[in-house]
This record gives structure tokens, sequence and C-alpha cells, in this order.
């Protein structure tokens, strides 16, 4: 049991994808504008996340790895992202059409967001089996959520401050995020 909670505090702490692996940048930047996009986007990833490790885990091992077709992973497991991704925005769509539009382009980009694949392609090469994957995988959701949810508070001050002009928007955002960032190397080496 304490192996799956140093692979949880890990993910979610230790090795975010936003703040330490930088994988998920564009949908981190593009809709931690609002407090209530980026709980939607993080909640959506972390779905998405948990349920292509569901998926991909048990297609690797006992498709592609006894057929010796181990170097497909990667398209096969973006197959199975788009599938999810499809879902959600589905679901979005019909259920939460508010959500659905202020998600926007970055609802679909999704499939292609990094951290999605990343932590899918992480769980085999560091060897967990299905059940730390889907720990490893929710950690990893949790922590790009609250990454968004943190910089979203952060974006909110810095758009209400008093910045010089040239640092205004873009500039003063992403040396925001640097400082978020900078602030999560504090629980390096705290787990594994």
């Amino acid at each position: 049991m304490k192996s799956l909670l140093v692979i949880l505090l890990s993910a979610i702490f230790v090795d975010n994808f936003v703040l330490s692996k930088f994988m998920g940048i564009c949908p981190f930047l593009g809709v931690s504008k609002k407090l209530d996009s980026a709980a939607g986007m993080g909640v959506a990833v972390t779905f998405v996340m948990v349920c292509a490790t569901l998926c991909t885990y048990p297609i690797y091992m006992f498709i592609l790895v006894p057929m010796g077709l181990e170097y497909l992973k990667t398209i096969a497991f973006i197959l199975i992202i788009a599938l999810f991704v499809q879902l959600v925005e589905m679901i979005l769509k019909k259920k939460v059409p508010s959500l659905y539009s202020a998600l926007g382009v970055f609802l679909p980009l999704i499939t292609t967001n990094c951290a999605v694949l990343g932590v899918t392609i992480l769980n085999i090469d560091n060897s967990y089996n299905l059940i730390q994957s889907v720990v490893n995988s929710l950690g990893a959701g949790l922590g790009f959520t609250l990454a968004l949810l943190i910089f979203s508070g952060v974006r909110s001050r810095v758009n209400a401050a008093d910045v010089p002009e040239t640092f205004k928007g873009v500039p003063a955002t992403l040396i925001a995020a640097s400082i978020v960032s900078v602030s999560f190397m504090g629980f390096s080496g705290m787990f594994g």
C-alpha cells in the first residue's frame, strides 16, 4: 500500500507533468484564464488519463508484446486516447454545454496532449503493473488539475496587477508560470 501512496503523491507533486516534466503546457496556458474552465479541463484530462491507462496497459501487455509489436505503442495509445477524448467531448456537449464552449479548441486537443500520452508510455517504461499504472495516471491527472487551479489563481492576480506595459500578457504569464514551476521543485526528493 505504501508504494501506491508514494506513486500517487510523487505523480502529483514531484513528477508533476506540467510543472516538472513540462508536458501539457498548451492547455495549461490556454485554459487557466478562468477557474471554471481550468477545473473542467483538469477533470477531463484526469478522466482520459485513467481510462486510457486502463485500456493501453492490457493492449500493450497482452497484444503488442506477445506479437513483438512494441514499437507500435505510440500509435495504438494515441488511437485509444482519441477514443476517450471523443467520449468526453460528446458527454460535455450534451450534459455541460457551457463548459464545452468554455474549453473550446482545447478539449479536442487533449488527444495530442503530450501529458496524456506521456503518462501511458511512462507507466510502461517504469515497469508499473496495472494497479500502479492506474494510480500513477490518477496522480498525474490530479497533479495536472492542481497545476491548472493554482496557476488560474496566480494568473488572475497577475492580470489584476499593475505591471509594466512590456510585461503585460504573455511575458507576465510565462514569468508567473516559471515561478509556480520553481515552487514545485521544493517537493523533489520527498517521495521515492
